[in-house]
């Protein structure tokens, strides 16, 4: 078992590599996470063939809205008190459209996915996906000496 989720963990990391080729940092946070949700769904081989391209595909949806998010909204954010009222609506509306946009892309991954992995399965994913990012925050805290 051990053998097949080291091989899954390679397959994902070569895979993906090309896409997230922004740092050793990063691409190490994402294989652990890939350890860390195979482990906690305890994913059959033929699951996890069909598992991962749909969940790499949700992942870069969500890359590439953080990233608009990052570019359009929270730089203009930190001017909030120089915007005038109509640039300010404008903000308003692009966060809008930037969260129904997040809401969408889980709502299609979601309607996908259950179709690959059983509901209590989903329902693990997206436990184990919270789980990560709290123990990911717990570590960074550590490192930084504030907890």
């Amino acid at each position: 078992m051990t053998k097949k989720i080291l091989i899954l963990i390679f397959s994902f990391a070569m895979g993906t590599s090309w896409f997230y080729a922004q740092g050793p940092a990063r691409e190490r946070i994402k294989t652990l996470k890939v350890a860390f949700i195979t482990e906690r769904l305890s994913l059959t081989s033929q699951e996890a063939q069909s598992f991962w391209p749909i969940y790499n595909e949700h992942e870069e949806t969500l890359e590439r809205i953080r990233r608009t998010e990052r570019l359009e909204l929270r730089s203009q954010i930190s001017f909030i008190q120089d915007l005038s009222n109509a640039e300010s609506a404008t903000l308003l509306s692009k966060f809008l459209d930037v969260q129904k946009e997040k809401h969408d892309a889980q709502l299609e991954f979601i309607s996908k996915i259950k179709n690959v992995i059983s509901p209590k399965k989903t329902l693990l994913l997206l436990k184990a996906e919270e789980d990560f990012k709290k123990r990911l925050l717990q570590q960074m805290r550590k490192r930084r000496g504030g907890g």
